[in-house]
């Protein structure tokens, strides 16, 4: 299988939440994004957080990034990812996601030929912050973002994009964990028991 970089993004305001999601307490001495960074470590050899406050998270043991396109949301995140990374595919993923599954990973890996991402879809919702995306893509990012565009799949149309629809999912994921997030005060409830 190819090797590939994991791409964290942590420079959202969490706004909904009201505090630093990425730096939710798990355990004592253990945040939500040590936990996605613990997770995802045996994956790649290449991790990059993707902030703009890296005194944050220099202890974590990942490398780092900042966004060369302020404020204009986790777009400019992936651009500054994708521009990082060692390798040519990535896997892009929230702060706030710390079960996402291996094998479903891998089988999207699988699925990059031929295609510049490789983008999860469940019904009619695209889950663009669990996806893999290649270096080519970043001219169409980058136009986007010069123009001012901010939402994640605003350049899609001008890439190859294979979704990985529900039921190639659901062999790997029944229940969809590797997608739960912490935006909201609601979802960190729901989260936490799974994470102990």
């Amino acid at each position: 299988m190819q090797a590939f970089s994991i791409i964290i993004l942590a420079g959202g305001a969490s706004q909904r939440m009201g505090v630093n999601k990425a730096l939710l307490e798990i355990t004592p001495g253990e945040t939500l994004l040590a936990r996605v960074v613990r997770n995802l470590q045996p994956l790649s050899q290449d991790v990059i957080i993707v902030s703009n406050s890296p005194d944050l998270y220099a202890h974590l043991g990942a490398r780092q990034t900042s966004d060369q396109f302020l404020g204009a949301g986790p777009l400019a995140g992936l651009h500054a990812g994708l521009t990082a990374a060692e390798h040519e595919w990535s896997l892009v993923v929230a702060c706030d996601m710390p079960l996402v599954d291996h094998r479903l990973v891998r089988y999207m890996v699988l699925l990059s030929e031929g295609h510049d991402a490789v983008v999860p879809r469940r019904g009619q919702e695209i889950e663009p912050l669990h996806a893999l995306y290649s270096k080519a893509c970043l001219p169409a990012i980058s136009r986007q973002l010069e123009s001012g565009g901010r939402r994640m799949i605003s350049f899609f149309p001008a890439v190859r994009v294979r979704f990985v629809e529900s039921r190639e999912i659901a062999i790997f994921d029944l229940n969809g964990a590797s997608f739960a997030n912490a935006n909201t005060p609601d979802d960190w409830n729901r989260l936490k028991p799974l994470l102990t």
